[in-house]
C-alpha cells in the first residue's frame, strides 16, 4: 500500500477562501498531469508553483494553484502535489473524484505523517508531536509540541540509549566468550551509566504532570453549598453569563463546563451543584455529579459563604473531598456583604479545622473583587509543576508508560549488577531497557502501536 499514490483535503472541512489538497506518492504527477493540461509537471523544478485549471477530460472544475515537491524533498520523502482550489466543499469532492479516476485512492486517518515515519523523516515521537501541534489550543502547548517536532524528546532518549548500546554490546561479546569466564564490560562504569539514565528518566517522568495540564487543560472543580456563589463565580472569570444565577437554591443541576485560559495554560472550569442532602431526585443526580467531578479534579475551589454564622457543615463536606494530591482553595465569597471583621475571622475558622494544606482567598465575584488574586493562584499551580532543570517535557502518555517501563527494567539490570547475576540475564535485563526507550521514537515499534496512533490523525494529515 505504500507504493499507491494517496489525496486527500488537508483543509478544515467547510467555506473558506481557500482549500488545499494533498497528492502524494511515486505516480502524484502524473496523477495530476492527467488534470491539469497547463503545464507539463515531469519537467518542472521542486518546490515551484504553476497556475492553470483542473480539468475533469474537458470539463474546468477549478481555477487552481499546485505547490510540486520532488522526491526526497517533501514531507512524505515521495513525489507530492498541493492543489490550492478556491474552498468550496463541491469543488473539493470534484477535485477529489477526479483524482480517484486518474489512479489515487482516498489516504487513511494519518497516512501521509506514516508515511513520513517509514520513510525515515521524522521519527515517531515527531510524527505524535504534529497531531500536538495541530491540536494545541493555547500558547504553552503549542510550545511544547514544537520542542518535541524539533526532536527534544528524542534527542533525549537517543543520547542515554547510544551509551547503554555500548554496554549491551559488550555484555554480549561476553557470552561469545562465556566459557573463558572473562569480563569486557566495566560493572562500576555501567552502574554509573544506570545512575545517570535513572535520573534522566525520573525527570522525564515527573514532568509529565505538568505536561499533562498543558496538554489536556487543569481540572477545576468550583464546589459549595447552595448559594454559596459558584455560577456567579464562574460568570465573572469567564466575563459572560455563562450559568444561571439565582437566589432559589439548588439552581444549577447538571455540571457545566468551560475552558479560561490564564498566562498562556488552559483551565478547564467544572461548575457543579451545591452540595447537600435533597429530596429532589434531579438535584440530587446533579450532586452525584458534582463530587465525580471533584475526584478527577486537579483542583478543588471551594467556596464558603462569608455571611455564614456555622461552617462545620463546610468543613464536613471539604473534608469528605480531600485527597492527598488534590489543590485546595477555599475561598470566602460575597465579602461586599459583610463587614471586614466578620469575613477576616473566617480564614481562623478554615486554619484550625483542615489540616491539609490550602490556599485561603477572600472574593466578592459580583463586584470582581480579588478574583485575579484566585486567577494567579489557579496559574501558579500549573508553573509549580514545571521543574526548572528539564527543558524537556512529557505530554503523551505512551511517553509516559514507556518510560516508567524503561525505568523499570534499569532497576532489574542494578540489581542483576548488585546481585552478580549471570551475564545471560543481564543482557536480558539490558536489552528490555533498550527497547522501552526506543519505543518512544519508534526504533523499537509494532504495527499494532503505529495502527493506533495514526488512526488518531485526521485525513489529511
Amino acid at each position: 500500500m505504500n507504493n499507491d499514490t494517496i489525496c486527500a483535503l488537508a483543509t478544515a472541512n467547510g467555506i473558506g477562501a481557500l482549500g488545499i489538497i494533498r497528492v502524494s506518492g511515486n505516480e502524484a504527477l502524473s496523477v495530476v498531469q492527467k488534470s491539469f493540461p497547463a503545464k507539463n509537471l515531469e519537467k518542472q523544478k521542486s518546490h515551484t508553483i504553476h497556475y492553470g485549471y483542473f480539468m475533469d477530460e474537458a470539463e474546468a472544475i477549478d481555477e487552481v494553484m499546485l505547490s510540486i515537491f520532488l522526491a526526497p524533498k517533501s514531507f512524505t520523502t515521495e513525489n507530492s502535489v498541493e492543489i490550492a482550489f478556491h474552498g468550496s466543499p463541491h469543488i473539493g469532492k470534484r477535485i477529489l473524484e477526479t483524482l480517484i479516476k486518474n489512479g489515487a485512492r482516498m489516504a487513511k486517518a494519518g497516512e501521509f505523517t506514516l508515511r513520513a515515519f517509514i520513510n525515515g523523516r521524522i521519527d515517531l515521537s515527531q510524527a505524535e508531536a504534529i497531531a500536538d501541534v495541530i491540536a494545541s489550543e493555547n500558547e504553552a502547548s503549542r510550545k511544547v509540541a514544537i520542542n518535541q517536532l524539533k526532536g527534544g524528546i528524542t534527542n533525549e532518549i537517543s543520547l542515554l540509549r547510544t551509551d547503554l548500546l555500548n554496554f549491551v554490546s559488550l555484555i554480549e561479546l561476553e557470552l561469545d566468550f562465556a566459557e573463558e569466564d572473562v569480563e569486557f564490560a566495566d560493572r562500576s562504569a555501567l552502574s554509573g551509566l544506570l545512575d545517570k539514565i535513572e535520573l534522566k528518566l525520573n525527570s522525564l517522568i515527573e514532568s509529565f504532570q505538568y505536561g499533562n495540564a498543558i496538554k489536556n487543560g487543569t481540572a477545576v472543580a468550583i464546589i459549595g453549598k447552595p448559594n454559596a456563589g459558584k455560577s456567579t463565580l464562574l460568570n465573572s472569570l469567564l466575563k459572560e453569563e455563562r450559568a444561571i444565577v439565582s437566589n432559589i437554591a439548588g439552581t444549577t443541576r447538571d455540571t457545566i463546563e468551560e475552558v479560561l485560559h490564564i498566562k498562556g495554560h488552559a483551565f478547564r472550569l467544572i461548575d457543579t451543584a451545591g452540595l447537600r442532602e435533597t429530596m429532589d431526585e434531579i438535584e440530587a443526580i446533579g450532586v452525584k455529579k458534582a463530587k465525580e467531578k471533584v475526584e478527577n479534579a486537579n483542583i478543588l475551589v471551594y467556596l464558603a459563604d462569608a455571611a455564614t454564622e456555622d461552617f462545620s457543615e463546610d468543613i464536613d463536606m471539604i473534608q469528605s473531598l480531600l485527597r492527598e494530591d488534590l489543590k485546595l482553595i477555599i475561598c470566602a465569597t460575597k465579602i461586599d456583604e459583610v463587614t471586614p471583621t466578620k469575613y477576616e475571622t473566617v480564614e481562623d475558622i478554615f486554619r484550625n479545622a483542615i489540616a491539609h494544606e490550602f490556599d485561603f482567598i477572600k472574593i466578592s465575584a459580583v463586584e470582581n473583587q480579588n478574583i485575579q488574586d484566585l486567577k494567579n493562584e489557579l496559574s501558579s499551580y500549573v508553573e509549580h509543576l514545571k521543574s526548572e532543570e528539564n527543558n524537556v517535557v512529557i505530554t503523551n502518555q505512551r511517553h509516559f508508560e514507556a518510560l516508567k517501563k524503561s525505568l523499570d527494567a534499569v532497576h532489574k539490570v542494578k540489581e542483576a549488577i548488585s546481585f552478580r547475576i549471570s551475564t545471560e540475564l543481564l543482557a536480558y535485563e539490558l536489552r528490555n531497557a533498550l527497547e522501552h526507550l526506543g519505543e518512544i521514537s519508534g526504533e523499537v515499534t509494532n504495527d499494532e502501536v503505529l495502527g493506533n496512533i495514526f488512526s488518531k490523525f485526521c485525513i489529511g494529515k
